[in-house]
């Protein structure tokens, strides 16, 4: 690992809406390249990654069950959705030159890896980038708590999330001209001003774990490499 990288070893978490560009729908696969170059240009500083992608440009679990489905059949069409997303990425990647494995918390030996944590570990330590599918393999879990579940599985120095933003505002910037950005927080403010960064159980994870968590924008060129340098704009929740 060179000097300009804080950490040895992180894990990336990435919405599906922020595949999608500016389609209302699927995956836009400009996108899809342009977080392969980041992961790329992070893993050229020597830095080990692994991912965790959501669904939700494909299929939203609560949405489903908003709309009249069981909870439980709509967060596997979820998970389903985060396989589809994580195998794109993964093309996207080799096309890079990089050695990439899917892992999936939900068998299907055809397209991908089950989940083993020491074969992923192996997996990191051989250099591969990590893709962590099907959230935790469980319904009622998001995908950010499967991102903080992993990152604390793997041992990861960091967790990034890659937002539409570029860091957490204390209200919604889209719709709040006043809204605050914080430079800093630590997980019981997230938590006492109920921020919707992450959920709940995410942050918890990630507190009980000592993960620093750094959330950022996604939709910028180089911002995963500059984050880790850290360089540019992000939010930095952790207890230090």
């Amino acid at each position: 690992m060179t000097d300009s990288a804080k950490y040895k070893r992180v894990l990336l978490k990435v919405s599906g809406e922020a595949l999608m560009g500016n389609q209302d729908y699927g995956i836009d696969f400009d996108t899809v390249e342009r977080v392969a170059r980041d992961v790329k240009e992070v893993r050229e500083l020597g830095v080990e990654v692994c991912l965790v992608i959501g669904g939700g440009n494909i299929f939203r679990g609560i949405a489903g069950a908003t709309a009249g489905m069981q909870r439980a059949s709509a967060d596997y069409m979820g998970m389903l959705a985060t396989v589809m997303n994580g195998l794109a990425v993964q093309h996207a990647l080799e096309r890079h030159g990089l050695e990439t494995r899917v892992m999936s918390a939900v068998a299907m030996d055809a397209v991908c890896e089950p989940y083993i944590r020491r074969r992923a570990t192996r997996h990191l330590e051989k250099g591969r980038v990590v893709i962590f599918a099907a959230g935790t393999g469980n319904p009622f879990f998001t995908t950010d708590t499967a991102a903080a579940l992993r990152a604390a599985e793997m041992g990861c120095d960091a967790l990034l999330k890659g937002t539409q933003v570029e860091g957490v505002y204390s209200a919604d910037p889209k719709t709040d001209p006043n809204a605050e950005l914080y430079d800093r927080l630590r997980y019981i403010d997230v938590l006492a001003k109920d921020l919707k960064v992450m959920d709940a159980a995410a942050i918890s994870l990630a507190r009980e774990n000592g993960i620093p968590i750094l959330v950022f924008s996604i939709h910028n060129p180089g911002a995963f490499a500059k984050v880790l340098r850290q360089e540019g704009g992000f939010t930095l929740i952790s207890d230090e």
